[in-house]
């Protein structure tokens, strides 16, 4: 078995260093033809000399990139959530809350878990201090105060990194689902009954993700940009995926797994490395792809609404999604070593799931490498590029937009889109390419010393209509 693992592992590192030498090669041709003034990098996709049954390649990719946006509506519009089922179907349950270094937060958090409405009796809660610096643990100790007979609580000696925190808790835990939720989120009322209800319905479900929405909207425009990303880049797309059973990403924010299908994964999870490093970072990719290549289905929940508080800052925001970055690249890698198998022996989809992962590999390649023409041509005809990139960034902001609107009955996606596809496009696009080549990299990045905690927002959700509504007034959950 260890020697399998080992044999699996340096295959997926041939293939990121593979990867990464053809992504580089086209980059470095790209941009020495553009320097040698012999090619016009908007034009080089257009040329004759590289044909596809005669179509050139340039309308071949723009083919394709309307396609795949035709074909993710139509598979949002097939989305249908799992109703919430009976008291006495609900699985036991057991929440594992990591922290490090989050402060007071980490009070609200538990107080939303506990205020639930799932069944008490069938609901365990257990917080892990990962080694905090600050004051997290006298904050974990109120908690457990306020929840004497609920609430347990583990300590690690040391910070060693959210897996080992998570296992940390995993290992007291006693249920058929385990939760996990990020101690800077916070949930609704009825966001576990919706979130767990796919595990009673259908046996096929080995993971469900949950809808992360912005908790510090009101702390600035990047919170504000953050949300309608949420909404397009998470909701839109996992609902889509939902259909087929192919979630590629359970948030770390809420996400559920069924215990008897990661049980036996959880030491190679733990342990994993990527070109010989340890991997700190995307676990919550990592367990997502355990659940896939054993042929379970990961579902997506819309009514389990989780908030989570985003950075309000350039520089805490341009570390959070770089390691998002990194995470994909890896995962992304690891989805290759099993997804052109038949790892769906007595199910359906697989085909979309290959599909989709075939995709995010093509545009590892074509995108990122794109990119590195890009700067050149900005170097040489700086007024034009912009030019189009403008256009671009506005046409971009459309589906994110639509999205929003139709989903919130709200004007706010609309006024929020337009600027976060400008800031997209010219301070974030080149996260995503350092991401490739310095994927190799972990550390959480995000994580320090917090400040004092800033007012939490009141949400009002209306789950028919998906409204929410953020109030000024102090978070509150009666105790």
């Amino acid at each position: 078995m260890k020697k399998r693992s080992f044999v699996l592992k340096n295959r997926i590192d041939h293939l990121y260093i593979g990867i990464l030498l053809v992504d580089l090669l086209i980059a470095a041709a790209l941009l020495c033809s553009r320097l040698s003034g012999k090619i016009n990098f908007f034009k080089v996709l257009q040329q004759p000399h590289f044909l596809l049954f005669g179509i050139r390649p340039g309308s071949v990719l723009a083919l394709i990139a309307f396609g795949v946006i035709f074909w993710r509506i139509w598979m949002a519009r097939r989305y249908k959530a799992c109703a919430p089922v009976a008291e006495e179907e609900l699985p036991t349950i057991t929440i594992v809350i990591p922290a490090y270094n989050e402060g007071s937060q980490i009070l609200p958090t538990v107080r939303s878990v506990m205020n639930s409405n799932y069944p008490a009796e069938k609901m365990q809660v257990i917080s892990v201090d990962d080694g905090s610096t600050d004051d997290t643990w006298q904050w974990m100790l109120k908690a457990r105060q306020e929840y004497p007979a609920r609430l347990k609580l583990v300590r690690q000696p040391k910070n060693s990194g959210k897996r080992e925190a998570l296992m940390a808790g995993f290992q007291h835990a006693s249920s058929e689902v385990w939760v996990t939720i990020d101690s800077d989120s916070e949930v609704l009322p009825d966001t576990l009954v919706h979130l767990v209800s796919p595990f009673a319905v259908n046996p096929k479900v080995g993971a469900v993700a949950g809808n992360v929405r912005v908790l510090n909207r009101d702390e600035g425009a990047i919170p504000k940009m953050m949300e309608v990303f949420f909404t397009a880049g998470f909701d839109f797309i996992r609902a889509g995926q939902s259909v087929y059973g192919g979630v590629f990403c359970t948030p770390g924010a809420l996400s559920a797994y069924r215990v008897s299908v990661i049980r036996e994964h959880l030491n190679g999870w733990v342990k994993q490395a990527f070109l010989g490093t340890p991997a700190t970072i995307g676990e919550d990719r990592a367990l997502t792809n355990l659940v896939l290549k054993t042929g379970y289905r990961v579902v997506y929940q819309r009514e389990a609404v989780v908030l989570t508080k985003v950075p309000i800052a350039f520089q805490g925001l341009r570390k959070m999604m770089l390691r998002w970055a990194r995470s994909n690249v890896r995962e992304s890698l690891v989805m290759v070593s099993f997804m052109f198998k038949r790892f769906r022996k007595d199910d359906s989809g697989g085909g979309w799931v290959r599909f989709i992962s075939g995709l995010q590999i093509f545009q590892l390649l074509v995108g990122e490498t794109a990119k590195v023409g890009l700067v050149a041509q900005l170097i040489m005809k700086p007024f034009a590029t912009l030019l189009a990139l403008a256009i671009g960034a506005l046409i971009g902001a459309i589906i994110p937009g639509l999205v929003y609107h139709i989903r919130y009955r709200s004007w706010f996606g609309w006024r929020w889109a337009v600027p976060y596809s400008f800031f997209s496009v010219f301070a974030l696009s080149w996260i995503s390419f350092w991401g490739l080549i310095s994927a190799a990299r972990s550390g959480w990045l995000t994580r320090s010393l917090p400040s004092t905690a800033a007012p939490l927002a009141q949400f009002e959700g209306d789950s028919k209509r998906g409204r929410a509504i953020w109030k000024k007034k102090d978070f509150a959950i009666a105790k």
